[in-house]
């Protein structure tokens, strides 16, 4: 398993390839499914877990440079998760024989939805995000997102491996012989995989000859910031240098400018709603109330839009004054969140939905307090969830900004280009890993949310991988990684009128991990309901 862990690993971008070598993952996954049907109930388990852990150690190495914890809370809870899909795949070997193949490779699909779809959802390490770079084979996500990808994938894996494990356990070994066995599987399948290929080459040829509905001049900044220093003297720096590479970048007359994540970290919404207006400048530290004016003479001086990462505080008891005359604390709270400053103003602003877990955001400190107070003496801060998905509006121009990794998630990116963006602006601080293979990792991810919507991306960092996707997913003109630099990006903008132009998948999303995760279903519990059975015969 620990070996079969680490050549999977080498799919991805990773410490041995930069890149990564794609084409390992249609072959990787071979010996799992020969050792779960070879392996007893008593121990396959076991087996879960230590691919699960095996696989996260490998392909997030890079996890120690966020948290020393967080190599351990991953691998821990993906072990668990793979715990459960191991099972769920002995059921299926056990109950369906030779022909556990088409529901394995179902299961599979169903595990990847759900594994991103609780709290500790984590899209990272998922089979299909291999393929970045094989842009024939990934344009089908428009159709049936990443889930129909998954699952042409697995099921070939899933039918060699019932082979290999028969060829483990002294069965006839002839594979011709099991080939004319599955004469009917392997004629379908090939026929899905020509119409898949096809499809592919058809989309690439099709959005190649889309024209945009305009060109939107984006000039990203890229300031390239130790994400572990703070305090006031590294804002004033960080604010400095982003202010200098702003104005070099007006040379070339964008349309909008964009920083990164957090590029900006005092409140400009708090220090304008409470030490602006009447309240005076006791609220808060009076330096930082000092740098916001700063920024806000900046951004009026700028003359064009300014899109940052900046958290929004707020009252944290609405009915308490926002600082507490007697102890002197301030009565706030905070969203992480993307504002659009333009004409002196907060314009329009965008709170986070989907908070990284125990490290943004943990909702069960009543049901487990012992964790809470661990994660606490971690040094997390917890954020305030957003709820709504915004889309800005600039010159024109209707654009969301999924903050950090909410670009690997379809749901999310799909819900804004559902409520109207046109452009998909990705704010992100990757620069906490010190890696460049987590931040292309996270990039590789993001390509498939611009095939999935038919939208560009632009993705503006910290520190990398800034660059912009086109609607094939295709990445490019990136920015070098731990750079400070600025970038302009001449942003297609294929516009939706009135729905017409929505992808399938924009308007069902996600309808084939629902319809995988209710196929499993029913074949788990009819392959429950044949095992009782024959164990009861016997």
């Amino acid at each position: 398993m620990i070996a079969a862990a680490f050549i999977l690993s080498l799919a991805f971008p990773g410490f041995v390839t930069p890149t990564g070598w794609g084409w390992i993952a249609f072959f990787a996954l071979i010996p799992v499914f020969a050792v779960i049907r070879n392996t007893s109930w008593k121990a396959v388990w076991a087996y879960g877990f230590l691919f699960g852990v095996a696989f996260y150690c490998f392909f997030n190495y890079w996890l120690p440079g966020f948290h020393p914890g967080a190599i351990y809370i991953v691998t821990i809870i993906k072990g668990g998760e793979m715990v459960l899909l191991f099972l769920a795949l002995k059921l299926a070997a056990s109950a369906f024989g030779r022909h556990a193949y088409v529901v394995q490779a179902l299961i599979w699909a169903a595990y990847a939805y759900l594994a991103q779809s609780w709290f500790a959802g984590y899209p990272y390490g998922t089979i299909c995000y291999a393929l970045y770079d094989y842009l024939p084979l990934i344009q089908i996500a428009d159709i049936t997102g990443i889930w129909g990808i998954i699952i042409m994938m697995v099921l070939p894996q899933a039918w060699a491996g019932w082979y290999v494990a028969g060829l483990l356990r002294g069965e006839d070994a002839d594979f011709l012989h099991y080939l004319r066995r599955s004469v009917v599987f392997v004629a379908v399948y090939v026929l899905l995989f020509a119409l898949w290929l096809g499809y592919g080459l058809w989309q690439l040829s099709v959005q190649s000859d889309r024209q945009p509905d305009r060109i939107w001049r984006v000039a990203t900044v890229q300031h390239n910031h130790d994400s572990w220093e703070g305090g006031y003297q590294t804002y004033l720096k960080n604010f400095n240098n982003l202010r200098r590479l702003s104005l070099e970048a007006l040379r070339e007359d964008p349309d909008i400018v964009v920083w990164s994540e957090t590029a900006f970290v005092p409140s400009v919404d708090w220090h304008m709603n409470y030490s602006y207006e009447g309240v005076g400048n006791t609220i808060g530290n009076e330096e930082t109330a000092e740098l916001v004016r700063r920024f806000v003479a900046f951004a009026e001086e700028l003359g064009r839009p300014l899109v940052t990462g900046n958290p929004r505080g707020v009252l944290a008891d609405e009915s308490k004054p926002p600082i507490d005359p007697v102890t002197g604390e301030l009565n706030r709270i905070d969203y992480n969140t993307v504002i659009l400053f333009d004409d002196g103003t907060i314009k329009e602003s965008y709170a986070k939905q989907h908070l990284v877990p125990f490290t943004e955001h943990f909702p069960y400190q009543k049901q487990l307090p012992w964790l809470y107070d661990i994660l606490v003496s971690l040094d997390y801060n917890w954020w305030l969830q957003g709820d709504e998905p915004v889309v800005f509006e600039s010159g024109g121009v209707h654009f969301s900004t999924p903050i950090c990794y909410e670009d690997t998630f379809g749901d999310i990116n799909a819900e804004f280009v559902h409520e109207g963006a046109d452009v998909i602006v990705n704010m992100t601080n990757d620069r906490w890993s010190g890696c460049a293979e987590a931040a292309f990792q996270h990039a590789c991810i993001a390509a498939f949310r611009s095939v999935e919507t038919r939208k560009t991306m632009v993705r503006s960092t910290n520190s990398g991988y800034t660059c912009m996707i086109l609607p094939t997913g295709e990445i490019v003109d990136p920015v070098d990684q731990f750079r400070m630099t600025w970038h302009i990006y001449d942003v297609p903008v294929y516009e939706t009128h009135d729905g017409s132009h929505f992808t399938f998948y924009v308007e069902h999303t996600d309808l084939f991990a629902h319809v995988s995760i209710a196929l499993s279903a029913l074949a788990l519990a009819a392959g429950l309901a044949i095992v009782i059975i024959r164990k009861v015969r016997r």
